[in-house]
Protein backbone atom coordinates (compact mmCIF):
# COMPACT_ATOMS: atom_id res chain seq x y z
CA UNK A 1 0.00 0.00 0.00
CA UNK A 2 1.33 3.64 -1.33
CA UNK A 3 0.49 5.14 2.27
CA UNK A 4 2.11 2.95 4.58
CA UNK A 5 5.03 5.32 5.63
CA UNK A 6 2.25 8.09 6.14
CA UNK A 7 -0.03 6.06 8.14
CA UNK A 8 2.94 4.71 10.36
CA UNK A 9 3.66 9.01 11.07
CA UNK A 10 0.20 8.91 12.25
CA UNK A 11 -0.04 5.92 14.05
CA UNK A 12 2.74 6.90 16.20
CA UNK A 13 1.72 10.15 16.73
CA UNK A 14 -1.60 8.93 17.94
CA UNK A 15 0.28 6.93 20.74
CA UNK A 16 2.19 10.03 21.69
CA UNK A 17 -0.85 11.74 22.37
CA UNK A 18 -2.23 8.64 23.94
CA UNK A 19 0.96 8.77 26.53
CA UNK A 20 0.29 12.72 26.54
CA UNK A 21 -3.23 12.68 27.87
CA UNK A 22 -2.17 10.26 31.03
CA UNK A 23 0.80 12.85 31.64
CA UNK A 24 -0.23 14.33 34.91
CA UNK A 25 1.33 17.99 34.31
CA UNK A 26 -1.74 17.38 30.69
CA UNK A 27 -4.14 16.38 33.44
CA UNK A 28 -3.64 19.13 35.14
CA UNK A 29 -3.80 22.13 32.56
CA UNK A 30 -7.48 22.00 31.65
CA UNK A 31 -6.57 23.94 28.12
CA UNK A 32 -3.88 21.82 26.83
CA UNK A 33 -5.69 18.24 27.95
CA UNK A 34 -8.56 19.54 25.53
CA UNK A 35 -6.65 19.91 23.00
CA UNK A 36 -4.50 17.19 23.22
CA UNK A 37 -8.09 15.10 23.53
CA UNK A 38 -9.28 16.63 20.68
CA UNK A 39 -5.86 16.32 18.30
CA UNK A 40 -6.17 12.32 19.77
CA UNK A 41 -9.42 11.87 18.98
CA UNK A 42 -9.28 12.65 15.19
CA UNK A 43 -6.51 10.38 15.22
CA UNK A 44 -8.43 7.50 16.72
CA UNK A 45 -10.56 6.41 13.53
CA UNK A 46 -7.39 6.27 10.78
CA UNK A 47 -5.11 4.88 13.43
CA UNK A 48 -7.82 2.24 14.62
CA UNK A 49 -8.60 1.21 10.96
CA UNK A 50 -4.71 1.05 10.38
CA UNK A 51 -3.84 -1.61 13.09
CA UNK A 52 -6.92 -3.46 11.02
CA UNK A 53 -4.83 -3.48 8.03
CA UNK A 54 -1.66 -4.44 9.50
CA UNK A 55 -3.36 -7.26 11.36
CA UNK A 56 -5.02 -8.54 7.94
CA UNK A 57 -2.25 -7.97 5.97
CA UNK A 58 -0.05 -10.24 8.62
CA UNK A 59 -2.55 -12.77 8.76
CA UNK A 60 -2.60 -12.98 4.63
CA UNK A 61 0.87 -13.18 4.18
CA UNK A 62 1.05 -15.95 6.59
CA UNK A 63 -1.99 -17.61 4.42
CA UNK A 64 0.11 -17.23 1.14
CA UNK A 65 2.91 -19.31 2.76
CA UNK A 66 0.62 -22.57 3.53
CA UNK A 67 0.25 -22.49 0.35
CA UNK A 68 3.52 -24.27 -0.39
CA UNK A 69 2.39 -26.51 2.07
CA UNK A 70 2.82 -30.24 0.58
CA UNK A 71 -0.70 -31.04 2.90
CA UNK A 72 -3.65 -30.78 0.12
CA UNK A 73 -5.92 -30.19 3.15
CA UNK A 74 -3.68 -27.20 4.51
CA UNK A 75 -3.47 -25.61 1.29
CA UNK A 76 -7.01 -26.14 0.64
CA UNK A 77 -7.71 -24.11 4.16
CA UNK A 78 -4.52 -21.75 2.93
CA UNK A 79 -6.47 -20.89 -0.27
CA UNK A 80 -9.95 -20.69 1.39
CA UNK A 81 -8.20 -17.75 3.96
CA UNK A 82 -6.56 -15.71 1.37
CA UNK A 83 -9.41 -15.51 -0.49
CA UNK A 84 -11.49 -13.93 2.58
CA UNK A 85 -8.62 -11.72 3.22
CA UNK A 86 -8.07 -9.96 0.06
CA UNK A 87 -11.43 -8.36 -0.38
CA UNK A 88 -11.17 -7.54 3.38
CA UNK A 89 -7.58 -5.86 3.26
CA UNK A 90 -8.39 -4.05 -0.43
CA UNK A 91 -11.80 -3.08 1.60
CA UNK A 92 -9.53 -1.58 4.62
CA UNK A 93 -7.32 0.08 2.10
CA UNK A 94 -10.18 1.64 0.07
CA UNK A 95 -11.63 2.97 4.08
CA UNK A 96 -7.89 4.22 5.04
CA UNK A 97 -7.68 6.35 1.21
CA UNK A 98 -11.10 8.17 2.49
CA UNK A 99 -9.82 8.63 5.93
CA UNK A 100 -6.53 10.23 4.10
CA UNK A 101 -8.43 12.95 2.28
CA UNK A 102 -8.02 16.07 3.54
CA UNK A 103 -10.72 17.09 5.78
CA UNK A 104 -12.75 20.06 5.42
CA UNK A 105 -12.38 22.52 8.18
CA UNK A 106 -15.63 23.57 8.89
CA UNK A 107 -16.71 19.61 9.13
CA UNK A 108 -16.37 19.99 13.07
CA UNK A 109 -18.42 23.17 12.85
CA UNK A 110 -21.80 23.85 14.92
CA UNK A 111 -24.30 25.67 11.69
CA UNK A 112 -26.82 28.20 10.95
CA UNK A 113 -29.16 25.90 9.45
CA UNK A 114 -31.85 28.49 7.34
CA UNK A 115 -35.22 28.05 6.20
CA UNK A 116 -36.90 30.11 3.65
CA UNK A 117 -40.66 29.24 2.05
CA UNK A 118 -40.66 29.53 -1.84
CA UNK A 119 -42.83 29.56 -4.09
CA UNK A 120 -46.36 28.24 -3.64
CA UNK A 121 -47.98 30.54 -1.40
CA UNK A 122 -49.00 28.82 1.87
CA UNK A 123 -48.50 25.17 0.84
CA UNK A 124 -44.66 26.43 0.42
CA UNK A 125 -45.13 27.54 4.65
CA UNK A 126 -46.42 24.04 5.24
CA UNK A 127 -43.79 22.67 3.48
CA UNK A 128 -41.12 24.50 5.25
CA UNK A 129 -42.68 24.11 8.73
CA UNK A 130 -42.59 20.61 8.01
CA UNK A 131 -39.17 20.51 6.39
CA UNK A 132 -38.23 21.85 9.99
CA UNK A 133 -39.90 19.49 11.98
CA UNK A 134 -37.80 16.88 10.00
CA UNK A 135 -34.19 18.53 10.43
CA UNK A 136 -35.67 18.97 14.29
CA UNK A 137 -36.41 15.04 14.61
CA UNK A 138 -32.72 13.67 12.50
CA UNK A 139 -31.09 16.69 15.34
CA UNK A 140 -32.64 14.37 18.11
CA UNK A 141 -31.45 11.09 16.88
CA UNK A 142 -27.98 12.35 16.02
CA UNK A 143 -28.01 14.12 19.96
CA UNK A 144 -27.72 18.12 18.49
CA UNK A 145 -28.88 21.25 20.21
CA UNK A 146 -31.16 23.04 18.03
CA UNK A 147 -31.95 26.58 18.93
CA UNK A 148 -34.77 28.84 17.48
CA UNK A 149 -33.03 32.12 16.94
CA UNK A 150 -36.11 33.90 14.85
CA UNK A 151 -38.96 32.54 13.06
CA UNK A 152 -42.32 34.00 11.25
CA UNK A 153 -45.29 32.00 11.15
CA UNK A 154 -47.83 32.31 7.96
CA UNK A 155 -51.66 32.39 8.31
CA UNK A 156 -52.16 28.69 8.11
CA UNK A 157 -49.94 27.55 10.36
CA UNK A 158 -46.71 27.15 8.63
CA UNK A 159 -43.10 29.31 8.01
CA UNK A 160 -42.24 31.67 6.17
CA UNK A 161 -39.03 31.74 7.57
CA UNK A 162 -36.89 29.80 10.44
CA UNK A 163 -33.34 30.57 11.24
CA UNK A 164 -31.77 28.22 13.97
CA UNK A 165 -28.43 27.25 15.49
CA UNK A 166 -27.79 23.42 15.80
CA UNK A 167 -25.03 22.46 17.90
CA UNK A 168 -23.24 19.01 18.63
CA UNK A 169 -20.91 16.41 17.09
CA UNK A 170 -19.64 17.05 13.06
CA UNK A 171 -23.32 18.88 12.64
CA UNK A 172 -21.72 20.71 9.44
CA UNK A 173 -20.37 17.21 8.08
CA UNK A 174 -23.81 15.68 7.98
CA UNK A 175 -26.12 18.98 7.36
CA UNK A 176 -23.90 20.77 4.43
CA UNK A 177 -24.88 18.92 1.22
CA UNK A 178 -28.46 20.07 2.58
CA UNK A 179 -28.15 23.74 1.28
CA UNK A 180 -30.36 24.03 -1.66
CA UNK A 181 -33.94 24.19 -3.41
CA UNK A 182 -36.07 21.82 -1.50
CA UNK A 183 -39.29 20.91 -3.80
CA UNK A 184 -42.54 19.40 -2.95
CA UNK A 185 -45.03 17.93 -5.27
CA UNK A 186 -48.47 16.71 -3.84
CA UNK A 187 -51.83 17.62 -3.13
CA UNK A 188 -52.41 20.80 -1.17
CA UNK A 189 -55.43 20.83 1.71
CA UNK A 190 -56.92 23.81 -0.15
CA UNK A 191 -57.16 22.27 -3.15
CA UNK A 192 -60.68 21.21 -4.64
CA UNK A 193 -60.02 18.89 -7.85
CA UNK A 194 -57.40 16.86 -6.54
CA UNK A 195 -54.76 18.59 -7.97
CA UNK A 196 -50.82 17.76 -7.76
CA UNK A 197 -49.35 21.30 -7.01
CA UNK A 198 -45.34 21.73 -6.94
CA UNK A 199 -44.15 24.65 -4.40
CA UNK A 200 -40.76 25.03 -2.99
CA UNK A 201 -38.25 26.26 -0.19
CA UNK A 202 -34.88 27.35 0.17
CA UNK A 203 -32.65 25.50 2.71
CA UNK A 204 -29.17 27.29 3.93
CA UNK A 205 -26.84 25.75 5.97
CA UNK A 206 -24.03 27.91 7.27
CA UNK A 207 -20.76 26.46 9.02
CA UNK A 208 -20.96 28.87 12.71
CA UNK A 209 -18.04 31.00 12.39
CA UNK A 210 -16.24 31.99 15.68
CA UNK A 211 -15.06 35.09 16.54
CA UNK A 212 -11.30 34.59 15.61
CA UNK A 213 -12.22 33.78 12.35
CA UNK A 214 -14.43 36.91 12.07
CA UNK A 215 -14.41 39.81 14.38
CA UNK A 216 -17.32 42.12 13.83
CA UNK A 217 -15.86 45.61 14.48
CA UNK A 218 -18.60 47.29 17.29
CA UNK A 219 -18.76 50.98 15.04
CA UNK A 220 -19.98 48.64 11.57
CA UNK A 221 -23.00 47.28 13.92
CA UNK A 222 -26.08 48.94 14.37
CA UNK A 223 -28.20 47.54 17.40
CA UNK A 224 -31.72 47.91 17.96
CA UNK A 225 -34.51 46.52 20.53
CA UNK A 226 -37.74 45.81 20.40
CA UNK A 227 -40.28 44.31 22.21
CA UNK A 228 -41.15 40.30 21.43
CA UNK A 229 -43.94 39.09 19.50
CA UNK A 230 -45.79 35.98 19.92
CA UNK A 231 -46.17 33.35 22.98
CA UNK A 232 -43.70 33.54 25.80
CA UNK A 233 -45.35 34.72 28.72
CA UNK A 234 -45.21 38.02 30.42
CA UNK A 235 -41.83 39.01 29.02
CA UNK A 236 -43.99 39.59 25.52
CA UNK A 237 -44.34 43.12 24.29
CA UNK A 238 -43.41 44.55 27.52
CA UNK A 239 -39.92 44.23 27.83
CA UNK A 240 -37.27 45.51 24.95
CA UNK A 241 -35.74 41.92 24.74
CA UNK A 242 -35.78 41.31 21.07
CA UNK A 243 -32.59 42.36 19.25
CA UNK A 244 -32.09 43.21 15.91
CA UNK A 245 -28.50 43.60 14.47
CA UNK A 246 -27.39 45.42 10.91
CA UNK A 247 -24.45 45.24 9.64
CA UNK A 248 -23.58 48.26 7.86
CA UNK A 249 -20.92 47.42 5.49
CA UNK A 250 -23.08 44.95 3.89
CA UNK A 251 -26.39 45.60 4.88
CA UNK A 252 -27.06 42.30 6.81
CA UNK A 253 -29.62 42.22 9.19
CA UNK A 254 -30.15 39.66 11.93
CA UNK A 255 -33.31 39.21 14.36
CA UNK A 256 -33.09 37.03 17.74
CA UNK A 257 -36.28 37.54 19.83
CA UNK A 258 -36.25 33.52 20.98
CA UNK A 259 -35.23 34.11 24.59
CA UNK A 260 -36.37 36.87 27.43
CA UNK A 261 -33.18 37.84 27.78
CA UNK A 262 -31.42 40.74 25.66
CA UNK A 263 -27.93 39.76 26.25
CA UNK A 264 -28.84 36.36 25.11
CA UNK A 265 -30.63 37.33 22.26
CA UNK A 266 -28.26 39.70 21.20
CA UNK A 267 -25.22 36.83 21.70
CA UNK A 268 -27.32 34.64 19.29
CA UNK A 269 -28.09 37.25 16.59
CA UNK A 270 -23.82 37.66 16.82
CA UNK A 271 -23.25 34.09 16.22
CA UNK A 272 -25.91 34.06 13.19
CA UNK A 273 -24.34 37.14 11.52
CA UNK A 274 -20.74 36.01 12.08
CA UNK A 275 -21.49 32.69 9.97
CA UNK A 276 -23.06 34.88 7.62
CA UNK A 277 -20.17 37.02 6.91
CA UNK A 278 -18.27 33.63 7.39
CA UNK A 279 -20.10 32.51 4.45
CA UNK A 280 -19.81 35.71 2.20
CA UNK A 281 -16.14 35.40 2.81
CA UNK A 282 -16.09 31.93 1.68
CA UNK A 283 -17.74 32.93 -1.08
CA UNK A 284 -15.78 35.18 -2.39
CA UNK A 285 -13.06 32.20 -1.92
CA UNK A 286 -14.80 30.36 -4.23
CA UNK A 287 -15.59 32.82 -6.69
CA UNK A 288 -11.09 33.17 -7.20
CA UNK A 289 -11.00 29.37 -7.85
CA UNK A 290 -11.32 28.08 -11.68
CA UNK A 291 -14.72 26.95 -13.02
CA UNK A 292 -13.42 23.49 -13.36
CA UNK A 293 -12.43 23.21 -9.91
CA UNK A 294 -16.19 24.69 -8.79
CA UNK A 295 -18.06 22.27 -10.33
CA UNK A 296 -15.70 18.87 -8.94
CA UNK A 297 -16.48 20.36 -4.87
CA UNK A 298 -19.38 21.67 -6.19
CA UNK A 299 -20.95 24.91 -5.66
CA UNK A 300 -22.91 24.54 -2.80
CA UNK A 301 -25.67 26.95 -4.23
CA UNK A 302 -29.08 27.59 -2.45
CA UNK A 303 -30.93 28.35 -5.52
CA UNK A 304 -29.47 24.93 -7.13
CA UNK A 305 -32.51 22.34 -7.01
CA UNK A 306 -31.07 19.42 -4.98
CA UNK A 307 -34.21 17.41 -4.04
CA UNK A 308 -38.08 16.54 -4.70
CA UNK A 309 -40.61 15.56 -2.26
CA UNK A 310 -43.22 13.64 -4.03
CA UNK A 311 -46.03 12.92 -1.56
CA UNK A 312 -48.67 10.89 -3.58
CA UNK A 313 -46.15 7.87 -4.70
CA UNK A 314 -44.44 8.49 -1.39
CA UNK A 315 -41.17 8.95 -3.16
CA UNK A 316 -37.68 11.34 -2.47
CA UNK A 317 -35.28 12.20 -5.02
CA UNK A 318 -32.09 13.75 -4.98
CA UNK A 319 -31.15 14.96 -8.18
CA UNK A 320 -27.16 15.43 -7.74
CA UNK A 321 -26.40 11.82 -7.36
CA UNK A 322 -29.45 10.18 -8.82
CA UNK A 323 -30.66 8.71 -5.42
CA UNK A 324 -34.68 7.73 -4.95
CA UNK A 325 -36.12 6.38 -2.37
CA UNK A 326 -39.67 5.14 -1.92
CA UNK A 327 -39.48 5.88 1.99
CA UNK A 328 -40.62 9.46 2.12
CA UNK A 329 -42.72 9.01 5.29
CA UNK A 330 -39.70 7.70 6.91
CA UNK A 331 -37.65 10.66 5.63
CA UNK A 332 -40.13 13.15 7.09
CA UNK A 333 -39.93 11.71 10.28
CA UNK A 334 -36.61 12.38 10.19
CA UNK A 335 -35.10 9.48 9.40
CA UNK A 336 -32.45 10.92 7.03
CA UNK A 337 -28.66 8.66 7.40
CA UNK A 338 -29.68 7.05 4.66
CA UNK A 339 -29.66 9.79 2.27
CA UNK A 340 -26.44 11.48 4.29
CA UNK A 341 -24.11 9.09 3.58
CA UNK A 342 -25.36 8.40 0.12
CA UNK A 343 -24.28 12.13 -0.56
CA UNK A 344 -21.18 11.49 1.74
CA UNK A 345 -20.08 8.75 -0.04
CA UNK A 346 -20.67 10.13 -3.37
CA UNK A 347 -18.34 12.96 -2.90
CA UNK A 348 -15.58 11.21 -1.06
CA UNK A 349 -15.90 8.81 -4.18
CA UNK A 350 -15.24 12.17 -6.44
CA UNK A 351 -12.42 12.83 -4.67
CA UNK A 352 -11.10 9.90 -4.21
CA UNK A 353 -11.22 9.81 -8.23
CA UNK A 354 -9.67 13.28 -8.06
CA UNK A 355 -6.71 11.72 -6.26
CA UNK A 356 -6.00 8.96 -8.20
CA UNK A 357 -5.75 11.20 -11.24
CA UNK A 358 -3.59 13.06 -9.71
CA UNK A 359 -1.50 11.30 -7.50
CA UNK A 360 -0.70 12.51 -3.65
CA UNK A 361 -2.38 15.51 -4.45
CA UNK A 362 -6.39 15.55 -3.32
CA UNK A 363 -8.26 18.45 -4.26
CA UNK A 364 -9.60 19.69 -0.65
Amino acid sequence: MQFVQKLDQLEKRFDQLTNQMADPAVINDAEQYRKIAKQQSELSEIAGKYREWKKVDDSLSQARQMLAEQDPELREMAEMEVAQLEPEKAGIEEQLKILLLPKDPNDEKNVVLEIRAGTGGDEATLFAGEIFRMYSRYAETQNWKMEITSSSESSVGGLKEVIALVSGNKVYSKLKYESGVHRVQRVPVTEQQGRVHTSAITVAVLPEADEVEIRIDPKDVRIDTFCSSGPGGQSVNTTYSAVRITHLPTGLVVSCQDEKSQIKNRAKAERVLRSRLYEIELEKQQAALGAERRSMVGSGDRSEKIRTYNFPQNRVTDHRIGLTLHQLDFVMDGKLEPIVEALTTHYQTEKLKRTDENGDKAVA
